[in-house]
């Protein structure tokens, strides 16, 4: 009985000690007794903290997320003069490349304007008065200019090097258009023809493309290479295959007719074209290459130049002239205003 007696003792001591070293422990990690807290209940809005005693880790527990918002400039970076520049809506005059080089054509010259260094360099001009530039476009990564002239040659440039590396010839009037699609160049002319160019080989004719009655003034690869768009002064916008050559005829996916006017601005993201029309429509257009259908148009009142695709946002960003001379952000797919740039009186 005693053995018993000397055992339960034992673990009723064991048992206390337990429960102080836990009540320790709680003192230590909340800093208060738990056993003597109260449980208050707080009804109605809560009281400010007085001045000193503000949580400065109070947004750790916030539900409510801070908006996102992004500083676009109202006011260009930078303005380059631009002397002697064609006024011709259905030319492709300018373009910029990955590599921060601008490519601008200003009377019989392209010249090339380093963004990092500010440097301008004269990389070409034409040799004969009666011949201009109608189109300069670069390659993806950025070392190679392409430049269409009026006499139907299209000439390929080391720029690095400045070096002319071969002309191509193949259309028989002027190419107004040119786009990229790795190492095959799409040129548009003005009988209404694309001619696809390998710059790998020779015969570097390899397909044609024949959906416009009029001059093809607007081309564009999707960036997955997949789809070309092309718009023309014949009121139309196609959207075409990626096409290996070897002959053959080859037909549009899809054709929009419900342009009222010239379609240059054209431009696509994956399988969804964004058309822009000319003075006499100046609709925004957004379509669905595998339906057909058309989502949303927009009257922006305002003649397009061109329109071009975010890689970072859902947005699209589209250049007008006559009448409003501006650049407009759109939010896609619900196609709201993000911001409005107003800029000089022509906007290519």
């Amino acid at each position: 009985m005693a053995y018993s007696y000397q055992n339960v003792m034992s673990s009723a001591s064991r048992h206390r000690n337990s429960l102080e070293q836990q009540k320790a422990w709680a003192v230590h990690l909340n800093g208060f007794d738990v056993e003597e807290a109260k449980i208050l209940h707080l009804s109605g809005k809560l009281e400010n903290a007085p001045e000193g005693c503000q949580n400065n880790l109070k947004v750790l527990y916030s539900q409510k997320m801070a908006p996102n918002r992004r500083n676009i400039a109202s006011k260009p970076e930078r303005l380059l003069d631009a002397p002697e520049m064609f006024n011709d809506y259905y030319l492709n005059l300018i373009d910029w490349s990955s590599q921060n080089f601008l490519a601008v054509v200003l009377d019989d010259t392209v010249y090339l304007w380093n963004h990092t260094t500010r440097e301008i360099i004269p990389l070409l001009q034409m040799e004969h008065p009666d011949v201009y530039i109608s189109s300069v476009s670069w390659i993806k990564d950025g070392d190679y200019l392409a430049v269409g002239t009026s006499s139907a040659e299209v000439q390929l440039w080391d720029v690095e090097q400045q070096k002319h590396l071969r002309t191509m010839t193949s259309h028989c009037a002027c190419m107004e258009t040119l786009s990229w699609n790795s190492y095959i160049l799409s040129s548009g002319a003005r009988t209404g023809h694309i001619h696809h160019h390998d710059v790998r080989v020779a015969e570097h004719h390899v397909a044609t493309l024949a959906g416009h009655t009029h001059e093809v003034c607007g081309l564009r690869w999707s960036l997955d290479g997949r789809y070309l768009a092309s718009g023309g002064n014949d009121n139309l916008a196609n959207v075409w295959p990626c096409t290996q050559g070897g002959g053959g005829d080859f037909a549009p996916v899809q054709t929009f007719t419900q342009h009222q006017g010239a379609v240059k601005a054209v431009a696509l993201q994956m399988n969804v074209p964004a058309t822009g029309g000319g003075a006499s429509d100046r609709h925004i257009r957004i379509w669905n290459v595998c339906s057909g259908a058309r989502p949303s148009a927009v009257d922006t009142l305002s003649q397009f130049s061109s329109i071009l695709w975010s890689t970072n946002y859902k947005e699209l960003i589209s250049a007008h002239g006559f009448a409003h001379n501006q650049l407009v952000i759109w939010k896609y797919p619900i196609m709201t205003k993000v911001a409005e740039l107003q800029v000089v009186p022509l906007v290519l």
